[in-house]
């Protein structure tokens, strides 16, 4: 099968966002047509769009859907804001909408120039982060973190994506990643259409594939990184490092320079997403975090389209301040 193509996963259309809705894969591929922002804040939120870049795209396509209808900017921009969270790229994509020109022809454009970065990014990082792998690796990868929830080749996915393209990887295991199965539903569908060989794991087998010496990497996204490190992603990842650093395994975060928000010193300060507890159970009472938080300590290294970066994530991060945006809001009028 051929490869996702960006507008395939989100695109801005002259009265409509259009999103592949992601709640239906991989049984049903299907698309889901926002005609106004408050519905392109509802399929972020319900999950039709989903994945820290791709939440971005979509909040600037709505946000230029906006203004296409003549919508108060101002009320748009805080419904978008509301959907999620935690991840920083939601409000990253509304901030550089917000800048300059709020001409809808002009805001248009600005947000396929968005898109068109998040896809530079995810070439870049990918070709970064598949030089940290060995001949041979059998990587561990959890949630989606693919085109889907990218908009581009992917993050943690389309390195190893990359070193599979180099004949590094041997071998994928897909965590299913609980309680909505992202990792079994859309990783695994990914991979199968890649013809990438895979095998989906219960989230809980992963320690025991580690003490039988059947992981050699372990590869993430992340919905925000703060200046220290720290990084927040799908819940379960939290323990995937604790394990990795017991069994002497590395432990990759993959994630685009919008992902990074300096502006959060620690992970501390990082929201935490609360979901409805149904997801998980609707006959008992339940806690349903959509995140958790790795710290730095058990990072190896994080990986950014600007390269790979290695402790203190304070010094080694703070470069991102500095660098010169790839596209973005040069062509906005």
């Amino acid at each position: 099968m051929k490869d996702l193509q960006p507008a395939e996963i989100v695109r801005l259309e002259a009265e409509a966002v259009v999103v592949l809705d992601q709640r239906r894969l991989p049984d049903e591929v299907a698309y889901l047509v926002c005609r106004s922002v408050l519905e392109v804040a509802e399929a972020i939120r319900t999950l039709a769009v989903r994945g820290a870049p791709a939440i971005g795209i979509a909040a600037g396509y709505g946000y230029a859907l906006a203004a296409a209808r003549g919508d108060d900017l101002d009320e748009a921009a805080a419904a978008l804001l509301a959907s999620r969270p935690t991840a920083v790229n939601l409000p990253w994509a509304i901030a550089a909408m917000r800048r300059g020109s709020q001409d809808p022809a002009s805001l248009a454009e600005r947000a396929r120039a968005l898109h068109e970065d998040e896809v530079e990014r995810c070439r870049r990082m990918a070709a970064h982060a598949a030089g940290l792998l060995a001949p041979g690796t059998r990587a561990l990868t959890h949630c989606n973190t693919g085109a889907l929830a990218t908009g581009g080749v992917g993050t943690a996915l389309g390195a190893i994506r990359e070193g599979f393209a180099r004949g590094l990887v041997e071998h994928v295991l897909v965590d299913e990643t609980r309680p909505l199965l992202q990792g079994a539903r859309l990783t695994a569908w990914e991979l199968e259409r890649a013809g990438i060989p895979a095998s989906v794991v219960a989230d809980a087998a992963a320690g025991s594939l580690m003490a039988r010496g059947d992981v050699d990497a372990v590869l993430t996204g992340a919905d925000r990184i703060a200046a220290n490190g720290d990084a927040a992603n799908k819940i379960g990842t939290y323990p995937l490092a604790v394990l990795a650093a017991h069994h002497g395994i590395p432990f990759y975060l993959v994630a685009p320079s919008s992902s990074v928000d300096l502006a959060t010193a620690s992970g501390a300060d990082i929201p935490i997403e609360e979901r409805d507890p149904a997801e998980v159970t609707d006959r008992f009472p339940a806690r349903n975090p959509a995140f958790d938080v790795t710290p730095a300590t058990l990072v190896t290294a994080i990986v950014t389209e600007d390269g790979v970066h290695r402790p203190p994530y304070r010094e080694s991060l703070a470069v991102l301040a500095k660098r010169e945006p790839l596209r973005e809001g040069t062509r906005s009028g």
